[in-house]
């Protein structure tokens, strides 16, 4: 045995978390009023493996800007449509036969849009039929994505009837010029209130940022990760930016006043703030946008960096990195090399079409690569034999 690479990264759990919660009775609609539920509690439950995530896409509804690089429906592949609630119970109940014993941890999650800029009819709709879920048991908690300049006082109480147990907030950069550039329309100081609030409700939170923007460079994306990681959040999302069609950035692009930037320069950077964010404990739960029929087809992407495993891409390449750091401590030459690593990590340290294995090969003059499985290892470890 060489050496040992210990490049952990697994997330590990989820936190439910939310104090006297006023919840549910059997209705045919939203109550009047939260004093019509009984008072119980949701207790802070911690699943040692992944989330179980139902999701439902609400594409663009509440959204009072149209952002440079948007364009929900190819993103979701959902149409603009808000879901019905027969819609709604149905896709629980269909998500919920797939549901794997393991997965200890359940939550429907509204995504696509900004869940607190709808009216509050709406709001408390869509709450109201995932919490039938949650009232049964089937379901332990909703969460749902929102804009950081929609959390204020008055839609947390609004909300705080019913099991919402994470707010993920659409950052996408801590630079005001950078979301000035995408048209946010909203500021690094709101999203910074935005989680002071949330912190004192016991939310459990994830931001997500977008690398690539309009005035984005490398080093205001590492400025961005620091700012973030500062407010501690539970975890994060790192999305590249892509240039979709029947979007402002793809007038930008038609124009030459924005150019995308590659798919290797993305993966190597998302790499850096993958790794900068588990230094500092937070967990990274995706990288790269949720492949979508639109996005694989290539008929709604113009141009940038989509990779429907982008993920995977920033994986393996924190792979490469790692066995390439332990050959080269390894002064003499290696004709042979074993590669262990856990069962479910062997794609990742090849490689996509096994890219990772011919580079070392020929970076190290190595003739033969083996890559061995050994379940005793953590998913985050790699040997070298």
């Amino acid at each position: 045995m060489l050496n040992t690479g210990i490049i952990g990264w697994t997330y590990m759990s989820s936190v439910v978390a939310q104090n006297n919660i006023h919840w549910i009775r059997p209705a045919k609609g939203p109550p009047a009023s939260a004093d019509e539920y009984p008072a119980s509690s949701i207790q802070q439950t911690v699943s040692r493996s992944r989330p179980f995530i139902i999701p439902i896409f609400i594409p663009h509804a509440g959204c009072p800007h149209q952002c440079v690089f948007c364009n929900q429906r190819a993103i979701t592949g959902a149409k603009s449509k808000k879901p019905s609630p027969a819609a709604i119970r149905i896709q629980i109940a269909d998500f919920l036969r797939y549901k794997r014993k393991h997965r200890s941890l359940t939550e429907v999650a509204y995504y696509g849009g900004n869940f607190l800029g709808l009216i509050t009819d709406d709001i408390e709709v869509l709450l109201f039929e995932a919490g039938r879920f949650v009232q049964t048991g089937k379901v332990d908690g909703i969460r749902f994505s929102t804009r950081p300049d929609t959390i204020d006082l008055t839609q947390l109480d609004l909300i705080k009837p019913y099991p919402v147990s994470t707010v993920e907030l659409g950052v996408q950069s801590m630079d005001d010029h950078v979301l000035s550039m995408a048209r946010r329309g909203h500021s690094a100081a709101d999203t910074i209130k935005a989680v002071d609030l949330l912190k004192k409700r016991n939310y459990q939170i994830g931001l997500q940022i977008m690398i690539g923007l309009p005035g984005d460079s490398p080093e205001k994306a590492l400025v961005t990760a620091k700012k973030i990681a500062a407010l501690q959040p539970d975890f994060v999302r790192i999305y590249p930016t892509v240039v979709l069609e029947h979007s402002f950035l793809a007038q930008m692009y038609r124009q030459r006043k924005y150019w995308p930037p590659s798919l290797a320069s993305s993966v190597s950077l998302a790499k850096k703030l993958f790794l900068y964010f588990k230094e500092n404990n937070i967990a990274v739960v995706r990288m790269g946008l949720q492949a979508a029929e639109d996005l694989d087809s290539g008929a709604a992407i113009l141009a940038g960096p989509y990779h429907p495993a982008f993920g995977h891409l920033v994986y393996s390449e924190i792979f490469l990195d790692t066995a390439r750091s332990m050959l080269d401590k390894h002064k003499s030459n290696c004709d042979r090399v074993t590669i262990k690593v856990h069962p479910r990590s062997i794609s990742r340290m090849r490689g996509l079409k096994n890219q990772n294995i011919a580079i070392l090969k020929r970076d190290y003059n190595i003739r033969s690569i083996t890559i061995t499985p050994d379940s005793s290892l953590s998913k985050d470890t790699v040997i070298l034999d």
